[in-house]
C-alpha cells in the first residue's frame, strides 16, 4: 500500500467522522443559561456561584440588592 492509498482511506475515515455531527456545544451552552438578571437581562450558565453572581449586582447594579437582581 503506498502513501497515496493511505491518504485515501485517512480522507474516507475523516470525512465519515465528520458526517457523524460536529462537537460544537454552542446550542447546550445557550440552553443551559438559566440564569438571568431582571434588570439587564444578561444570562449566565445554571452552574454560576453566587459569588459571581453577588459581583455582578454589586458592579453593575450598586443601588439594588442581590434578591432584586436575581431570584434567591
Amino acid at each position: 500500500m503506498g502513501n497515496g492509498a493511505k491518504a485515501a482511506s485517512k480522507r474516507e475515515r475523516n470525512a465519515k467522522d465528520a458526517s457523524a455531527g460536529g462537537k460544537s456545544q454552542l446550542k447546550s451552552n445557550a440552553a443551559a443559561k438559566t440564569l438571568i438578571c431582571k434588570n439587564c437581562k444578561q444570562d449566565w450558565q445554571g452552574t454560576t456561584n453566587r459569588a459571581t453572581l453577588e459581583q455582578h449586582a454589586s458592579s453593575r447594579h450598586p443601588k439594588l440588592k442581590y434578591e432584586e437582581c436575581f431570584d434567591a
